[in-house]
Order: C-alpha cells, then structure tokens, then sequence
C-alpha cells in the first residue's frame, strides 16, 4: 500500500509541474510597468514598477506562488531573478524554494555565493 503523500510533497510538485526546463526560458520584462492578470494579483495590486525594486520584489513573489508555466515564462526576467534570488529565497515559502533551488544549481545558495 503507497503511503499518501504529505502536504508538502504536493505543493513541491504542483510549483515543479510549472517550472521552464531551462532558466533562459524566463524572457519577462527587465523594466517598465507589468500588470498582472487577475488569475495571478486577484486579492490587490496588479500594476508593478519593475524599476523600483520593492515593487520588483512583490511582483516577483506573486509570480512564483501564483503563476502557472506559461506566466512564470512570460512575466520572469533571468537576469532579474538570478541577481534578486538571494533576497528573494528569503521571502517565499520554502516549498518554492526548494523546487527552483533544486531545478535551476544556479540559484542554489552555494551558487549565488561563488557568483
């Protein structure tokens, strides 16, 4: 008898299904205003100003918990997630942590302190 997955174990592998296949999929905006559909920003702010780096950061976070594939590919930047994963690892869960950190080495803490 197969013993039922923990919570845990569910949420990794729904945020796993979403991910790209490589971290040069992500091809979002660098700069300028996004406005996020309502599938991802329903509860508030959907208008974010990814040259202001709090505003990045939240639109971020929402992506990454919220987004399906196609949304994490359209609305992520590499560059931007690459260079803000430090701080950015800290403020999502760590169910979306662990995932992107074992998909994508680079992202991986012992990556980001060699970069």
């Amino acid at each position: 008898m197969a013993a039922t997955p923990s919570v845990p174990e569910l949420r990794r592998t729904r945020f796993a299904r979403r991910l790209p296949a490589r971290l040069s999929e992500l091809a979002g905006p660098a700069h300028g205003h996004v406005d996020l559909p309502l599938h991802l920003a329903w509860p508030g702010l959907s208008r974010f100003d990814l040259d202001r780096p709090r505003l990045r950061m939240s639109c971020y976070r929402i992506v990454l918990a919220e987004g399906q594939h196609d949304d994490l590919v359209h609305y992520l930047n590499q560059e931007l997630l690459t260079a803000m994963w430090p701080v950015l690892r800290t403020l999502i869960s760590r169910d979306i942590r662990d995932v992107w950190e074992n998909a994508f080495n680079e992202l991986a803490p012992d990556a980001q302190a060699a970069a």
